[in-house]
C-alpha cells in the first residue's frame, strides 16, 4: 500500500478527519488507477475530483479538440484552450489541480482494436461518453477484465448513475440494454442538448462511486440505477438484476471479444457504409443554389434550433412531423435535405423513399457542414 508523503498528509487532512475514510481509505485512492472514457462534460467534473481526492493514477481517453460549444459544460478547459487537444490541456489542468497525480493520455478513439490494451492496467473504467457504440465497448471490456464499470449519462435536464460489475454480483450495462435504441431514437447531446449544470451533478457522481469502490466505504450503485430529473429535483433508484441469458456477463455468453460497435449500433462507419443513400456536399449544394437550381430544400431541425441560424429559402418540417406533412412536399421537383449535422436528415431521405419520393437526397455535414465551410458568419450550435 502506498504511504502518504507530510504534503499529502496535509493536502488530504479533511480526508483524514472522516472516521470511515481516514488514512487507510486516502491509501486506497493513492494506490489506485482509474480509466475515465471521455473528456467532455462528464469527464470533466470524474477527472478533477478524483485528481483532487488523491487518485493515485488516472487514464483519460479522447480524440477530440476544444471547441467553444464544449465550454458551456465541460470545466476543464477554457478559452485559452480553443483549438488545443482536449487531453493535453487535460493533463495540464488537473496536475495543476494535483501534482502528485500520474496521468496517462491516450488521443485516440477507444475501438474495438486498442480497449483491451488501454484499459488492462485500470482498476476502475468510467464512462464518461455519450455515444452507443463506445458504451457497449467499455461495457464488455469491464466485463471480460473483470473490473467494476461505472456509468453516467445525460440529455437535456436528466441523468443516470450506475455501477455494472457482474464479477461483484451486480450486472452488465447489457443486462439493463440488451440492445441498443434504433439509429436516431435517442438524440446525442449535440442534437438534443444538455443544461450545462447537469453532467457536473452526474459526473461527480460519478467520480463518487469510483471513489466508495475502490475504499470500501459506503454502497455503490451495484445492481442499481439513479435517475435524476433536476427540474423537479427528483431522484429515482431503480433495482437492475443480471439477464442470465445476457450475451456477454451471462451463463453461456455468446460475445468473448470486441465485435463491430458501430454495426451493432446500426451506425455506417462511412458512407460507403450505405451505398444507396443519396448524397451530396455542403459545396453541391452551393454550387446548385448559385446555379438557380430549381431544388426543394428541407430542413427536418426543431423550431427552436432554426430559430439560432438558418439557410435561405429552406422549408422547416421536423422530423417527427413528416410523415403527417407529406402534402407540403412537391412531386415534381429534387428534395434536398439537411438537418445539423447529417443524422436525422439521413433518416428522413431514407423514410421519404420508402414512401415513394424518388429524387430525395441528404446534405452530408448538415448546416453545420454549412457554417464551417460555406458561411463562417452563420452561428453554430
Amino acid at each position: 500500500m502506498s504511504d502518504l508523503t507530510p504534503d499529502e498528509l496535509r493536502r488530504y487532512a479533511r480526508h483524514l478527519a472522516i472516521p470511515e475514510f481516514g488514512i487507510e481509505g486516502q491509501r486506497r485512492l493513492k494506490a489506485a488507477r482509474v480509466l475515465c472514457i471521455g473528456a467532455g462534460g462528464l469527464g470533466s467534473p470524474i477527472t478533477m475530483y478524483l485528481a483532487a481526492a488523491g487518485i493515485g493514477g488516472l487514464g483519460l481517453v479522447d480524440p477530440d479538440v476544444v471547441e467553444v460549444t464544449n465550454l458551456q459544460r465541460q470545466i476543464l478547459f477554457g478559452q485559452k484552450d480553443l483549438g488545443r487537444k482536449k487531453l493535453e490541456a487535460a493533463r495540464e489542468r488537473l496536475l495543476d489541480i494535483n501534482p502528485h497525480l500520474d496521468v496517462q493520455i491516450y488521443p485516440e478513439r477507444f475501438t474495438a482494436e486498442n480497449a483491451m490494451r488501454i484499459a488492462a492496467d485500470y482498476d476502475v473504467i468510467i464512462d464518461g461518453t455519450d455515444n452507443f457504440p463506445t458504451r457497449y465497448l467499455s461495457n464488455d471490456v469491464a466485463v471480460w477484465l473483470k473490473k467494476p464499470n461505472v456509468y453516467g449519462s445525460i440529455l437535456r435536464f436528466d441523468g443516470q448513475v450506475g455501477v455494472f460489475a457482474p464479477h461483484l454480483g451486480a450486472p452488465c450495462y447489457r443486462c439493463m440494454c440488451p440492445q441498443p435504441p434504433p439509429p436516431g431514437l435517442v438524440p446525442s447531446c449535440a442534437e438534443g442538448g444538455v443544461l450545462g449544470v447537469l453532467p457536473g451533478l452526474i459526473g461527480a457522481m460519478q467520480a463518487l462511486e469510483a471513489i466508495k469502490i475502490i475504499t470500501g466505504i459506503g454502497q455503490p450503485l451495484l445492481g442499481k440505477l439513479l435517475h435524476l430529473d433536476t427540474l423537479s429535483m427528483r431522484f429515482r433508484t431503480l433495482t437492475l438484476r443480471r439477464d442470465p441469458d445476457c450475451p456477454v456477463c451471462g451463463n453461456n455468453p455468446t460475445i468473448t471479444q470486441p465485435i463491430d460497435y458501430e454495426g451493432f449500433c446500426g451506425i455506417p462507419k462511412s458512407p460507403a457504409a450505405a451505398p444507396d443513400m443519396p448524397a451530396m456536399t455542403v459545396h453541391e449544394l452551393k454550387e446548385l443554389r448559385d446555379a438557380g437550381d430549381d431544388h426543394f430544400l428541407l430542413d427536418v431541425r426543431e423550431p427552436h434550433e432554426q430559430a439560432i441560424c438558418r439557410i435561405g429559402g429552406a422549408t422547416l418540417i421536423p422530423l417527427g412531423e413528416l410523415e403527417n406533412r407529406l402534402g407540403e412536399l412537391p412531386k415534381n421537383k429534387r428534395i434536398l435535405i439537411h438537418c445539423k449535422s447529417g443524422g436525422r436528415s439521413a433518416r428522413a431521405v431514407s423514410r421519404l423513399r420508402e414512401l415513394g419520393f424518388n429524387d430525395v437526397w441528404n446534405v452530408s455535414g448538415g448546416i453545420i457542414a454549412w457554417a464551417r465551410e460555406i458561411d463562417n458568419q452563420m452561428a453554430e450550435y
